[in-house]
């Protein structure tokens, strides 16, 4: 090296090479795929749905009055349009004890499918859930207990997952905390995943959520979305459906906790409408879903014969293995959410 005798160059040696690795790091990096940056031709947030609520039990604070109006039953939705949209709306819908964050960022910093679909041409609308993070709940019950107003078992059943019984429904691993082999979900990261877990109202609201009717508002207003359900909301698409087929271009139901029962519901508003119903992997060694899956097969049969354009997938079956129930953030989710977008382009395109 010049400028620099041998003694002077052995001592810059540890240095040399730390530049050497970090250039190396460096194209390494570069080398990686990268979507480059995201442009959107508009971002936003609004609210569908609601009623308003007269109460006297809103407060107990004494800064605050306890009389006056509230709204409920509303669901907040957050959206991204793409450039140039060629492809149908996507209304992304969470599960149990989740918001919307189940489908932004994953716990480990990766991409999540709301970016994902929107690079791929999808206009992205992502909703909580009516009393469910930014939508609003009602604390008239709980005050009204409080203020001796009511009796303590009239009180809303609310709730929260733990994260010791929630790693088996997650199945992340057959109890907590042994875990799969070959599972995908980054647990390196799971205390990200922990810190999204809310209380969950949706055992206090009536049936059909009030989620439904707004899921129905939103679609008529979109005027062709494919709804794309998770888990404990798998239900709300078809129960929207037979309120309303208006607006609703597919149901996509990822894992859902239950499909309808051929048995006991009416198959007629689902005939002609491109139905996917979509499982992971380690189902059938699970007693909480390998019933539902045993369910939904049914219901896809039942429909199909009916007229229907029903499909279910396991993702073994197509050769994607190590699925957690929160496959949408598992370290392969961009492949799933791949063949998906291949699904919906196939089945459920925009005509020109």
């Amino acid at each position: 090296m010049a400028g620099l005798s041998p003694p002077a160059f052995s001592r810059a040696w540890p240095a040399v090479c730390a530049i050497a690795a970090l250039l190396l790091t460096g194209v390494a990096e570069a080398a990686d795929p990268s979507p480059g940056p995201l442009t959107i031709a508009a971002q936003g947030s609004f609210f569908v749905g609601g009623r308003d609520v007269q109460s006297d039990t809103l407060s107990t604070l004494p800064a605050y009055a306890p009389s006056g109006t509230i709204s409920v039953d509303q669901i907040y939705v957050r959206y991204q349009l793409p450039v140039a949209p060629v492809r149908p709306p996507l209304v992304l819908i969470h599960g149990c004890c989740l918001t919307g964050k189940t489908w932004e960022t994953t716990p480990d910093g990766r991409m999540g499918w709301d970016e994902y679909f929107v690079r791929r041409g999808f206009p992205t609308y992502v909703i909580d859930q009516a009393w469910r993070g930014r939508s609003a709940a009602s604390p008239a019950q709980v005050d009204a207990v409080k203020m001796g107003r009511a009796e303590p078992n009239t009180l809303p059943a609310v709730f929260s997952a733990g994260r010791e019984p929630a790693w088996a429904i997650f199945r992340f691993g057959p109890e907590y905390p042994k875990v799969f082999p070959g599972m995908q979900f980054p647990l390196e990261a799971q205390e990200e995943f922990w810190k999204q877990m809310v209380p969950d109202w949706s055992a206090a609201l009536p049936v059909p959520n009030p989620t439904v009717p707004a899921l129905s508002e939103l679609a008529k207003r979109l005027k062709g979305a494919v709804l794309v359900s998770h888990s404990q909301s798998g239900i709300y698409p078809f129960q929207t459906t037979a309120l309303d087929r208006t607006g609703i271009r597919a149901i996509v139901a990822i894992e859902p906790a239950g499909c309808p029962d051929p048995a006991k519901d009416d198959l007629a508003p689902y005939k002609d409408l491109p139905i996917l119903v979509l499982f992971g992997d380690y189902v059938d060694t699970s007693s909480r879903w390998a019933p539902r899956l045993k369910q939904c097969r049914g219901f896809v049969a039942a429909a199909n014969a009916a007229g229907g354009r029903a499909e279910l997938i396991l993702l073994p079956e197509i050769g994607i293995h190590g699925n957690s129930h929160m496959l949408m953030q598992d370290k392969n989710s961009l492949d799933i959410a791949d063949w998906l977008a291949g699904w919906i382009e196939k089945r459920a395109a925009v005509k020109s």
